[in-house]
């Protein structure tokens, strides 16, 4: 908060609350013992949580598998500990959380990491993992880093972007012949401007530029904003649907992706499941271009923070008289889920008046039409789409079977293949009867937002 007190809410198998238990915390909890210092930097990861205080302390909780607490030992915590290393050697501008790793980048451009590098995701060659903050060298200031699930990318002083860890997908955005060094950072040199922010999602990257948004890596679910025929991309592909906005933030969850410019509008692609794209209970589609996110038109949306299965958006009400031009946000690829309405100007109490007949013009014109139609079909066998569409050899693949899906496709929407070695201490807690239902629903979801938007 702005008087610095720290509110956590949340699972906490793992203590990463930082509130002395490990029960699920369903409203804004204040930890009240790092109240005296009052908090200035808070970062979230897989099952951990690292934040900064006025002080100059780094505290860490939760989850310590790899090391990723930095405390120099591998035990969870379920309260916040002192990160001695820290302590008045370095202030701290910066931090990031991924699956099991950290990072902080100093005032004066040092860039320390620790926890899990099995992949070389902390960029440390040789090693599997540390329990301390070590220095990672790159012969230039750190201005900026961003932890992904299993890959992670840092900017330098001078704006150039480096990236580093996991590389099948092509979320590293890097050449052939850098892939074989790619457990220590590599320049990303198709990314010819200077680069102001970074995100690294569960399989792909996005990067702000001056003028663009560049996104590369696996797109399947649309988290790239290319379109529906790119599903992956190795190499930086500037988002052509956003040209025309000014972007000034970025934040990526594991298969989804939101932007906001400069005016505060809000744009979201990817992932549709749960809901988390921002468009209410009526919309779980997948989005594979950037689309305004309507609910918040009334609002200046001004940070944004993406998770596995959800998002949380801070925003403040745009002040009475505040204009949105729809001329200049209509474009019919763009917003898809925006219709054009009559005249120049919205103010903000008609977006108030008019947000019902949005959401109905919307379900109109929206693939989830077909939804309702399907519902009175019989169900899909397999031969669904032999008999009936005539699909040439040069099409897409617009539907996955279970046996057909990519590899690199998660088991489970917010869990990464690979969680399965770092969780098996706590798969008991979840019962496979549960487990199973989970895994229907999202593969039956799958294939139906695939088929829609294709």
């Amino acid at each position: 908060s702005g008087k610095g007190k720290l509110y956590m809410f949340g699972s906490n198998d793992w203590g990463q609350l930082g509130l002395g238990s490990k029960n699920t915390v369903s409203k804004p909890t204040c930890v009240k013992a790092l109240k005296p210092e009052k908090t200035k930097l808070a970062v979230c990861g897989r099952n951990h949580t690292l934040v900064y205080t006025e002080k100059g302390n780094v505290y860490a909780a939760g989850g310590n598998s790899e090391g990723q607490l930095g405390l120099g030992d591998t035990e969870e915590r379920t309260t916040f500990h002192l990160i001695n290393f820290f302590t008045y050697q370095h202030k701290i501008k910066q931090l990031s959380a991924g699956s099991y790793t950290s990072a902080a980048v100093t005032e004066d451009g040092q860039l320390f990491v620790w926890g899990d590098n099995s992949e070389g995701q902390i960029g440390l060659a040789g090693e599997a993992s540390v329990s301390v903050p070590c220095k990672v060298d790159i012969g230039k200031p750190v201005s900026f880093v961003s932890c992904g699930y299993y890959h992670s990318a840092l900017i330098t002083g001078d704006g150039e972007l480096y990236t580093f860890g996991e590389s099948v997908n092509g979320k590293l955005g890097l050449f052939p012949e850098q892939l074989k060094n790619n457990r220590v950072p590599q320049p990303v040199l198709g990314i010819m401007e200077k680069v102001n922010k970074v995100a690294c999602g569960g399989e792909h990257t996005v990067v702000l530029t001056e003028t663009n948004v560049y996104t590369f890596g696996l797109g399947q679910y649309g988290q790239l904003g290319h379109g529906t025929f790119v599903f992956e991309s190795s190499v930086p592909r500037p988002v052509k649907h956003l040209k025309r906005h000014k972007i000034c933030n970025i934040a990526c969850g594991e298969n989804h992706t939101a932007v906001i410019a400069e005016n505060g509008l809000m744009f979201t692609f990817g992932d549709g499941r749960h809901g988390k794209l921002g468009f209410g209970e009526e919309s779980f589609t997948n989005l594979f271009d950037p689309t305004l996110c309507y609910n918040f038109l009334k609002f200046t949306v001004l940070l944004v923070a993406c998770g596995g299965c959800h998002m949380l958006v801070f925003a403040a009400p745009r002040p009475k008289g505040s204009e949105v031009i729809l001329e200049d946000l209509y474009e019919p690829r763009l917003t898809a889920t925006m219709p054009k309405l009559s005249g120049d100007f919205v103010l903000a109490n008609t977006l108030q008046l008019s947000a019902a007949r949005i959401r109905r013009r919307e379900r109109e014109k929206s693939p989830e039409q077909f939804v309702r139609m399907a519902q009175t079909l019989p169900p899909m066998g397999e031969s669904f789409l032999r008999s009936s569409l005539p699909v040439t050899s040069n099409t897409s693949p617009f539907w996955f079977s279970a046996t057909n899906r990519p590899k690199s496709q998660s088991v489970r929407d917010g869990d990464h293949e690979k969680e399965n070695y770092h969780q098996k201490d706590k798969l008991g807690e979840v019962s496979s009867e549960q487990d199973s239902d989970n895994e229907n629903i999202d593969r039956n979801l799958g294939d139906t937002t695939d088929i829609l938007n294709m």
